[in-house]
């Protein structure tokens, strides 16, 4: 069934000329009064139910809940919806699995499909660098005393068939990742950081592509996911790629906001379709230099209209060094911006009695970063993040000058009072006890 998006810009009977072209079984009346009467009146002169409401996209919901639409039809135009109104409404209907289609526009949106015959959990982003891995990690160190859990990723440099590394039987050192590198792998995958940082089960798989609501162009996430079903775990965390996500319906929700990202991706776009799928926000990077107050404060407004339901979280991150450091002169290498590192390193030096004698913010800047490596002076450990060219580079090259190399964590600590730690452990007792839908 088609439901039909009209106004009042249009007369009746063109409305209801385009609303036979189409074959409508309902509409919405988004607004504008400029050529009609009453609504009532519009009722009886379409022939068809109307929903209508303050909120459009309440009437739209209801609309939906009413009729097994199928596909929506917008026959509105200027002025009563906007670009930004037009990405809310795609945001919902993307939501629903339903096709949304205007006059030069078409979001078709891949459905979920329920694959897991396990409780799930799917830690979702808004955009790249906003802390997934890093939250991903912390979720799964949080509840694998309790919850035995395996996380599936899908990342960019994700391995060609679904690689498992158990994080909680084997020992990932330096030397290994090197090998693994040497073998042409990506050492530094989404999987191997969470199978580091988390000591779990990881499966790590590859996509390509990726669309304006999140979703890839291929990977191999079902593939994945069937391994998942197959192993001991009580608990799987699907964790998504960049602004990517998988196509796999989970249980739960985590949708990751970065506070520094334009406030245009979060609150419009397909970043309401993003969060408004969670059951719990965390907003990351919640400090200057990444956000100003005035700035926090807008995305912590626009990400608690969006979804109201939600449980919302604003967090910073800190170093956890996976190794021993304190009173070595260290050279710190993350992905962070300048600002941030230095700002990094002076937690470290107070919080660890370190010195840090170097830093690069470059580590996804090959080029760039082999450069500052050739800069620093003499150094006892390097301190990295297991990301981007933290092996095939950094690693290497400490190890070739006979340095110590520590991985770092990147762990997400409230800054309003709350406890995410407890929120996570709600969550998964919430789930236990609501049940989890099987395939």
């Amino acid at each position: 069934m088609r439901l039909a998006l009209i106004d009042g810009e249009h007369y009746p009977d063109v409305t209801k000329w385009a609303l036979r072209k189409i074959n409508a079984c309902c509409a919405v009346f988004l607004g504008g009064r400029e050529k009609i009467g009453s609504i009532a009146e519009l009722e009886r002169e379409l022939g068809l139910t109307v929903f209508h409401d303050d909120d459009y996209l309440e009437a739209i919901e209801r609309a939906i809940k009413a009729f097994p639409i199928q596909e929506v039809v917008d026959l509105s135009d200027e002025p009563v919806l906007n670009y930004e109104d037009r990405f809310r409404i795609a945001s919902l209907l993307m939501r629903y699995g339903i096709v949304y289609k205007g006059a030069d526009f078409e979001f078709r949106p891949k459905m979920f499909k329920k694959l897991l015959n396990k409780p799930s959990i799917a830690i979702i982003g808004t955009g790249k660098r906003t802390g997934k891995t890093a939250v991903s990690g912390f979720v799964a160190r949080t509840l694998k005393g309790i919850a035995n859990p395996v996380i599936v990723t899908m990342g960019r440099g994700g391995p060609e068939k679904p690689e498992i590394i158990e994080g909680d039987k084997m020992e990932i050192t330096p030397t290994f990742l090197i090998k693994l590198s040497e073998e042409g792998k990506h050492a530094a995958s989404d999987h191997i950081e969470n199978a580091l940082t988390s000591r779990v089960l990881t499966i790590g798989c590859r996509r390509c592509g990726g669309g304006m609501a999140g979703f890839s162009f291929f990977d191999i996430v079902e593939e994945g996911v069937k391994i998942a079903n197959e192993t001991d775990r009580d608990l799987v965390i699907l964790e998504g790629s960049g602004a990517t996500f998988p196509a796999v319906k989970a249980d739960r929700y985590i949708t990751i906001v970065g506070a520094n990202q334009k406030l245009d991706f979060i609150k419009s776009y397909f970043g309401p379709f993003r969060i408004g799928l969670a059951d719990l926000v965390v907003i990351t990077m919640a400090e200057e230099p990444m956000v100003s107050e005035e700035k926090l404060r807008e995305v912590q407004k626009a990400v608690r209209r969006i979804n109201p339901s939600a449980d919302v979280h604003t967090t910073v991150f800190r170093p956890r060094p996976l190794g021993p450091i304190e009173g070595k002169r260290l050279l710190l290498v993350m992905t962070a911006s300048k600002e941030v590192v230095k700002k990094i390193a002076n937690y470290l030096e107070e919080t660890y009695g370190v010195e840090v004698v170097g830093m690069s913010s470059n580590l996804a800047d090959r080029p760039k970063l082999r450069e500052d490596l050739k800069a620093v002076g003499d150094y006892d450990a390097v301190l990295v993040e297991l990301k981007a060219a933290a092996v095939d580079v950094v690693t290497k090259e400490a190890l070739s000058q006979g340095k110590e190399v520590v991985y770092m964590d990147n762990e997400p600590i409230n800054v309003d009072g709350k406890d995410l730690k407890s929120a996570i452990v709600q969550l998964w007792e919430d789930l236990k006890r609501d049940g989890y839908e099987k395939p």
